[in-house]
């Protein structure tokens, strides 16, 4: 059933926000140098935009009378700045293409989910531009 597989898809999502949230922070706690508490500070803003779109994946799954995973993706070590910001840049990509592929398996769903579809398909493109926006800022913060 289309539907099942994208309970799936959104549980995985959930664990990916779940992995970005705690990367954010514990990785704020690892910067250095001078522009550390900037860093920092944005870091953690980011880590509350991760919690918030987890409480969207859950309430996407909960519509869909799924159960919201409670596990977490495995997260990337990094230790010096930049280590910190191109690890966290990969891993916002990688989940604005994995979020994309949900999006087409809702498109999938569409006659199926007749009074769910647009609220998550609303949900998820939400999420993307802020991941995206993420992506950008920790690109220009490499200097990429």
């Amino acid at each position: 059933m289309a539907k099942e597989k994208l309970i799936e898809l959104l549980n995985r999502g959930l664990e990916l926000e779940h992995q970005a949230e705690a990367q954010y922070l514990s990785h704020a706690t690892l910067l250095s140098g001078e522009t550390a508490d900037a860093l920092t500070e944005r870091l953690e803003e980011i880590a509350g935009d991760e919690h918030k779109h987890a409480g969207l994946f859950r309430k996407c799954i909960e519509m869909l009378n799924g159960t919201p995973a409670i596990k977490m993706h495995a997260g990337h070590p990094a230790k010096t700045n930049g280590e910190i910001l191109s690890v966290n840049l990969k891993d916002e990509r990688e989940a604005v293409d994995f979020y994309r592929t949900i999006i087409a398996e809702l498109q999938n769903c569409r006659a199926e989910l007749k009074y769910e579809y647009e609220y998550i398909e609303h949900k998820l493109r939400h999420i993307i531009m802020d991941e995206e926006e993420h992506a950008l800022e920790l690109r220009t913060l490499l200097g990429e």
